[in-house]
């Protein structure tokens, strides 16, 4: 049975953890109870919607998921319908697969529903069953979608000179990338502390990344990180040259190089 208690936000470290991870921006979060097609049983999992994947957590303090859906080409929802337990149900049209969920109660099924088809039809649902609260957070989760596809295809557009890659898609480039320049990342990091101290951009070349960072020591300084793209790994150019795998490992391993004192920069809206 789902817990009675209101579902909490997990500590900041966890967030942080999870952010760090995943590599996504965080939309929605709550209890659902999961069945796949070939499952007879729900379970119930903490569920992250980040992007357009889903992230499924044994544990509300869990830091890492034990499942992940990717719900970028989903075709269709069913509608949200009650179950004999008072739980409100609905189904996730896939091409290889259904997925049911299971929400605790209507409102929070048709929220989940609203929120899952913003981020994959890139528009809000007409529901009148919404509340005004709720349309205004799914309209904020839009714009944060859209500016989030806008710079990952800007992303694109700097690296056509070069052969991504195939796991190079919507859903691997990291949370704290942007397609800004050398001076607009400092002033970016300057201007807001409080959102993290590391940005991933496009290298001046347009062919590579940069990562630039802003230490905290007895003063602040910044310092700019060159990033090589090979074609099937990144090469840092640090005192000696660390070879990655994918970008969201750079990041990684700048976080966990410095005990976490380096944090992805997310503008927080």
């Amino acid at each position: 049975e789902q817990p009675e208690e209101i579902p909490q936000p997990a500590p900041r470290r966890i967030f942080q953890e999870r952010q760090s991870i995943t590599g996504l921006p965080l939309y929605f979060q709550g209890y659902l109870s999961v069945r796949h097609s070939k499952c007879q049983k729900f379970r119930l999992y903490w569920t992250e919607l980040r992007g357009t994947m889903l992230f499924f957590y044994d544990d509300k303090k869990a830091p890492t998921y034990s499942e992940k859906l990717d719900i970028s080409s989903l075709t269709s929802a069913t509608s949200v319908y009650p179950d004999e337990n008072g739980s409100a149900q609905f189904i996730l049209m896939l091409p290889n697969e259904e997925l049911e969920l299971k929400a605790n109660d209507c409102e929070c099924g048709k929220e989940w529903k609203g929120f899952i088809l913003t981020v994959t039809k890139l528009s809000v649902p007409p529901d009148k069953s919404l509340l005004p609260g709720q349309l205004t957070r799914m309209h904020e989760v839009l714009e944060k979608e859209k500016k989030r596809r806008i710079m990952l295809n800007n992303c694109s557009s700097a690296s056509v000179n070069r052969k991504s890659p195939p796991s190079s898609t919507l859903t691997t480039m990291p949370v704290c990338f942007y397609a800004v320049s050398r001076q607009e990342a400092i002033e970016m990091l300057e201007k807001n502390p409080s959102c993290g101290n590391l940005i991933l951009r496009p290298s001046s070349d347009s062919k590579n990344y940069a990562i630039t960072v802003r230490h905290k020591l007895d003063a602040p300084y910044l310092k700019h990180y060159k990033v090589m793209s090979t074609g099937t790994s990144y090469i840092v150019e640090l005192e000696r040259q660390v070879t990655l795998s994918s970008l969201q490992d750079v990041v990684n391993y700048f976080v966990t190089q410095t005990q976490g004192k380096v944090k992805p920069f997310v503008i927080q809206t």
